[in-house]
Parts: structure tokens; sequence; C-alpha cells
């Protein structure tokens, strides 16, 4: 039987630290993909009996995406430790050579693209490595990670905790976009049933704000659209906080502040929308949209690239500028690869990565410009 490689492998580390009562730190990415991944692996550990010694989400507006050396900063007081990295990773060369010079032993848990080369971390379970022979390749990252708890669990994996771990990995594929065909079907279908019938505190508390006899698609997507709406707090993505939530109470404080945020910000994308075609109404016949400001919020640039790419089929490029740093959400049509693109323009950027058709950057602020006029060439050859 097929199986992810080095899946196995990660399952026998992480049991060993368990046994060996080592300091386990999970670090995810903000979004609901990267929160999910995060508390199914945290609950099977636990499950087993392990620890973990501490959780930490960059915050994407300070920090980007990724492993960065801030949040390394902070996590040395860990050390030595098992540093597991969980929908990010695949792209942080340097940020683990770091963490290993600090004495981090590293796992990445990713499903993004490779990048030209593999990151030096000990173990590495991301099923788009060239040698990997499982056939599915689109998971999200929650996916595969359901897949680790499986091989940690084994038969231990039934009944309610199953389904509490099943409905976290539909509502992770959802968001992230990921095709709803292959295995992914067969998880969605089985998490958005568990859902039906969900135990979690936060998750419960949405059929408080949904109407009466609201289909579980809908309610699923009302929780979806809340839960990117999170931010980052003390380490912490509010989608985290909410999903671990025990008490009902709590659980709706949480829900109606990010309710209430998710309308603001569909207001500000809107604002941003205009702001953009505004801009590129003289240079329509570029091969890219590429457009920044200082007041854009990163968290917004995807949902922004997103619509405008949906509107001009074209490459979109949106980033926040900074004083030194910029970054910036990428969306393209599915026939682009916007990852084929950044790498050929790389000697220019700080770090990217992502999937072909959804991808981010970060640049210093004075090679923006330089990026631009290296894209254009690169779509225009393509042309």
């Amino acid at each position: 039987m097929q199986e992810i490689k080095n899946l196995r492998k990660a399952a026998k580390r992480i049991q060993d630290a368990i046994k060996n009562k080592e300091k386990i730190i999970l670090y995810g990415d903000a979004d609901l993909d990267g929160a999910s991944s995060v508390i199914l692996l945290e609950e099977a550990i636990k499950n087993l009996g392990g620890e973990i010694a501490a959780v930490y989400f960059p915050d994407r507006e300070k920090e980007g995406y990724g492993l960065n050396k801030k949040a390394l900063g902070y996590l040395k007081q860990f050390t030595p430790a098992l540093l597991i990295t969980l929908d990010c990773g695949i792209g942080n060369f340097e940020e683990i050579k770091i963490a290993q010079r600090e004495g981090f032993e590293v796992i990445v848990v990713d499903h993004h693209e490779i990048i030209g080369h593999l990151p030096p971390a000990s173990i590495i379970v991301d099923p788009k490595q060239k040698d990997d022979p499982y056939p599915f390749k689109q998971f999200a990252n929650a996916g595969i990670v359901y897949k680790l708890c499986q091989v940690l669990l084994g038969k231990k994996l039934k009944g309610l905790l199953k389904d509490s771990f099943l409905e976290l990995v539909a509502l992770a594929t959802i968001a992230d976009m990921m095709p709803q065909d292959g295995e992914n079907k067969v998880l969605i279908l089985e998490g958005l049933e568990a859902l039906e019938r969900t135990l979690r505190p936060g998750l419960k508390v949405f059929w408080q704000f949904s109407e009466p006899n609201s289909s579980i698609r809908t309610i699923a997507s009302r929780i979806i659209s809340a839960l990117n709406s999170a931010v980052s707090q003390e380490h912490l993505t509010e989608s985290y906080l909410l999903l671990k939530a025990s008490d009902q109470s709590i659980a709706r404080k949480i829900a109606e502040r990010l309710i209430k945020r998710n309308e603001e910000k569909h207001l500000r994308i809107q604002q941003i929308l205009q702001e953009v075609q505004k801009r590129i109404l003289n240079d329509l016949e570029s091969p890219i949209i590429f457009e920044g400001d200082r007041d854009w919020p990163l968290s917004f640039a995807g949902s922004v690239a997103s619509l405008l790419c949906r509107d001009f089929q074209k490459p979109i490029f949106i980033f926040k500028i900074g004083d030194k740093i910029s970054r910036g959400a990428v969306r393209t049509p599915k026939d682009i690869n916007s990852i084929k693109a950044m790498e050929s323009c790389s000697h220019l950027l700080e770090t990217f990565g992502g999937h072909p058709v959804a991808s981010g950057f970060t640049i210093r602020t004075e090679n923006l410009e330089e990026f631009k006029e290296c894209l254009i060439k690169y779509f225009l050859k393509k042309i």
C-alpha cells in the first residue's frame, strides 16, 4: 500500500519524542488550514500522553508567511526541542538552518510547491516531492496531518475523535480552495457529516448565527468566512483559540468578534478593489496587475488578488509596502504557474512560495519596481 513519503518516519520520530518527554513545538501558518493542522497534531499528541511545549503562529502583518527569525528568537527559550512546521516550511531554507543552529530538530509537514531544492530539515513530509510515490497530491495541509494522525493513533482514531478530526479537515480543505475531487471529496463529505453533529463549542456556536434549516454547506461557508478574518494574538491566532474553546460563552464572544470583523473586511476589500481598478485604467494592456500600498493590510491581499484574477483573467500581484520589506499575495488563472514565474525573478526576492495559482512573496521594497519589470518580461514571453 502506497504512503506519502516520510509519513511513517515522521510519526515514529514524534512517538519517540513523546516517549522520551522531549519538548515539542508546533509552528503553523496563520490561516485556517494551518490552525486546523496544529490542532489535529496537538490533539493526537495529547491523546498519546504527550505534551506541547509551545504553539506559534506568525503574525502575517509583522512577520509574513512561514518560519521567521523573530519567531525563532522567541522560541529559542524552549531549546533543545522538536520543532514541527505545519502548512509552511518547505521554502524556509535559511530559517531552518538557523533553527538547527539554535538547537531545534525540524520536521516539515507542508503541501506547498517545492522550490528548486528541499530545505535542510531532518524529515520532510510533502507529497509534492519529486520522488513521492503517493498518487494524490492535492491535499490541504490538514489532510496530510490527518494521515499522519492515522499512523500516530492507529486504532485509537475512531468514533467521536475521528469525527472531531474530519470536521477540521473538511473545513480546511474547502477554505484552502483545494480541488474537491479524489481523496479530498471523501474527506469533505465525511467531514461535513461530522460537522453536523460537532461537539466543539467553537463550531456549534455558528448554528446560533445561521438561519433555521440552513444546509451544512452554508454553515460551513459561514464558519470559513468568519475564521478567515482571524488575527494573531500573542503568537496564537483567533481561529485556533475559537476551535480550541471549551466553553460556549467564550466561543460565542470570539465568533461574534470574527463575524463583525468579516463584515468590515469585505467593505475594506471593496475599497481596495476600487482603488486598484482606478490605478490600472491606463495600463489595461499589461500582462499582469502589480499594485501595492502602505495602508493595505497584508491579510486582505489574497482576497483582493482572487477577485481581480476572476475579473481580469491575468496574474495578479497585490502587496503591502513596508519601509524596508514588502509582502504580497499572488493569484493566477489555472493555466499559469505563479511559482515558476517568481522563480525566474528569484534573485530579487527574499522568500516566495505556495501553490501554482495561489502564492505569496517577500521582497526588499527597493526591488519592487525591478520585480515588476522582471515579471512583465517573463509573462510577455509566455504570450
